[in-house]
């Protein structure tokens, strides 16, 4: 994948994790078809996979965009492909689309996933490399880096065969590492690590959780209200429904858009700055 080179350090990991955001307009919708989703309290009803959702307009654009959450696709509101759709629409597939060429479709909706799957390591890696403290690490992230963009630059055929699983144990070290580093200037991180994993509707309330790691953490429905989340791990953490209203999240660590779309906060949370970062306009 082509990302931007020429600005300095950090500075070009934040806008190499800003290109990896979906464009919805230069997409053939892949999200809305290729993936599937059950009725539940994000979504109002089951789809298979490679089946349209009925929102899908003959432009590829959604119909009911502006109003998803009134439609009960809380879902679709905190989904983020990290440039996948754009990149097998327009890239791995040249601008034809599944509907003109009825035959691509299946390869199409194949391969969505797995370039997701890519741009997403391609996006913590980014963050990895923006952390100043992991320069022991930066050598291996950016080998890493150009050999997950080789990937996702490979054909249709090349990727729809493509097991991202070994490429994650591989790459997954090298985020933790660099994770630690970043942390390791905070004092008393061990004393504040929350043992347990499943923390979903926990009682955190204004606490001090600087510097820890909450990675792949449960904090579904989790009152963390006023807490201190400066440089935390936040990894694959399960922030759905988490109040973070007025919570400090300056300098978390590995936080993207789809975990501020799914949890809940107001005017006083203070994001970490990045301009791949946004608040939600539900908050």
């Amino acid at each position: 994948m082509s990302l931007p080179s020429e600005l300095p350090g950090a500075a070009r990991e934040s806008e190499q994790r800003t290109a990896l955001r979906a464009d919805c307009a230069e997409c053939f919708g892949l999200c809305c078809v290729a993936l599937p989703f059950s009725a539940s309290a994000d979504f109002p009803a089951d789809k298979r996979a490679g089946e349209p959702c009925g929102h899908l307009r003959a432009d590829f654009g959604c119909g009911i965009h502006a109003r998803l959450r009134e439609h009960g696709f809380r879902g679709c509101t905190a989904y983020d492909c990290f440039g996948a759709g754009q990149h097998v629409s327009q890239h791995t597939f040249g601008a034809r689309d599944w509907r003109g060429q009825p035959a691509l479709a299946q390869r199409m909706f194949e391969v969505f996933p797995v370039v997701e799957r890519l741009h997403e390591l391609l996006w913590y890696v980014a963050e990895a490399l923006s952390l100043p403290e992991a320069r022991p690490v930066h050598g291996e992230l950016r080998a890493a880096q150009r050999h997950i963009g080789e990937l996702a630059d490979g054909s249709a055929e090349e990727l729809a065969g493509l097991d991202v699983a070994p490429l994650r144990s591989t790459v997954g070290p090298l985020l933790t590492h660099a994770s630690e580093l970043a942390r390791s200037g905070i004092p008393g991180t061990r004393a504040r690590q929350p043992r347990r994993t499943d923390l979903a509707g926990a009682d955190l309330k204004g606490a001090d959780l600087r510097g820890v790691s909450l990675r792949s953490r449960l904090l579904i429905a989790a009152d963390l209200s006023g807490a201190d989340l400066r440089t935390a791990e936040l990894l694959g953490t399960d922030l759905r429904d988490a109040d973070l209203s007025g919570a400090d999240l300056t300098g978390a660590l590995y936080l993207t858009q789809p975990q501020l779309d799914a949890a809940r906060g107001d005017a006083a949370t203070v994001l970490p700055g990045r301009p791949d970062l946004r608040r939600p306009a539900h908050w």
